[in-house]
């Protein structure tokens, strides 16, 4: 990378959202009608946030979903071949550079071998990179979208017991780590966090689910305030005294936290701070819970100057996931034009 690369935060003004649709084949199907529905509310509410959507679908499935969207939605289809339907840990991630933005992608190796990820491993360059102006750059490093969150002066957070998972990136030390954000993502600072992690969380402790950059050095937390007596109080405190130390001119907003279980009782990671910035919106995951009015409370109090819309995500959450986890956004000046013509009439399949 002779170009000097620096990530965008989540705030940058977007051109679409890449999302991927949930079908038969994939682990939604006990709740696929209610996760299909959860996936339309989603476009309709970054349409309304002026962001269309590039949604990768399976051929065979092209039609049924094109039965499910209005006409008039602002949707590219792109067939593809998928493993799942996380796209945030395989889409590729947008740079600024001295010569106009730029597509990069990492590898992506199921969260450390944990599943299968052949076919999530190929998309940037076997079917998103058709769309990009720029070529797809390929970084030789393990690491997932939601493993990083970085704001507009450099600063960039992940956590420690992601990073150091070893069938990632072997023994990598953290010092390697911060030297590789500097040189593939413009890192100035990289913070990265000991404490903090949701029981059920297959990422190790992804930062999209723990701590969340404001525009204005705010941090939202998600902490457990709310419930002194839960499993994840004492982790969480630990992790809003850390932020506190290391981010100390940071104003802090602790989200509450939600107790669901499954229909097996297991304990699932519903994260209030999984949500999803786009064009002066906010995406903000639901879950039914008593939590969800204070929760929407606490993103208004941070984020001022947004629309917050709440999303009901109690669907996702069954995959241990949520919002943010199934989306990546594409900022302006990224997508070819003809590309960018293709939404203007509506539901396009791209060809």
């Amino acid at each position: 990378m002779t170009d000097h690369y620096q990530l965008l935060p989540e705030w940058t003004q977007q051109e679409a959202m890449m999302l991927v649709w949930p079908d038969k084949n994939t682990d939604w199907l006990p709740w696929l009608e209610h996760v299909q529905q959860v996936y339309l509310n989603i476009i309709e509410a970054l349409n309304q946030a002026n962001t269309r959507v590039v949604l990768l679908v399976r051929n065979n499935e092209i039609k049924h979903c094109l039965g499910r969207l209005k006409k008039s939605s602002r949707v590219l289809i792109v067939s593809a071949q998928y493993n799942d339907t996380w796209i945030r840990d395989y889409g590729f991630l947008s740079c600024a550079t001295k010569s106009g933005l730029r597509p990069i992608e990492f590898v992506f190796n199921g969260w450390g071998q944990k599943f299968d990820a052949t076919q999530d491993n190929k998309i940037n360059q076997n079917v998103l990179s058709q769309l990009c102006q720029q070529p797809i750059t390929s970084i030789d490093l393990v690491v997932e979208g939601g493993a990083l969150e970085i704001d507009q002066y450099g600063t960039l957070l992940s956590t420690e017991l992601c990073l150091t998972n070893p069938k990632r990136n072997g023994d990598k030390p953290i010092v390697s780590y911060q030297q590789d954000f500097e040189k593939t993502l413009g890192a100035k600072h990289s913070i990265i966090l000991r404490n903090g992690h949701l029981e059920g969380d297959d990422t190790d402790g992804h930062i999209d689910t723990l701590v969340r950059f404001t525009p204005d050095n705010g941090l939202v937390i998600q902490s457990a305030f709310n419930c002194p007596d839960d499993s994840h109080f004492e982790g969480l405190a630990a992790l809003v005294k850390e932020c506190q130390q290391t981010l100390p001119i940071h104003q802090i907003y602790e989200l509450p936290l939600p107790h669901i279980v499954n229909a097996r009782g297991e304990r699932l990671p519903a994260s209030y701070a999984n949500f999803l910035i786009s064009n002066q919106h906010i995406l903000c995951p639901i879950y039914q819970q008593a939590e969800d009015t204070l929760a929407l409370q606490v993103m208004q109090n941070a984020y001022p100057d947004f629309t917050i819309v709440p999303i009901n995500c109690l669907p996702l959450v069954q995959q241990f996931g949520s919002l943010h986890c199934i989306s990546m956004q594409i900022p302006c000046g990224i997508l070819k034009p003809e590309v960018l013509h293709c939404f203007a009439n509506g539901v396009c399949v791209y060809e």
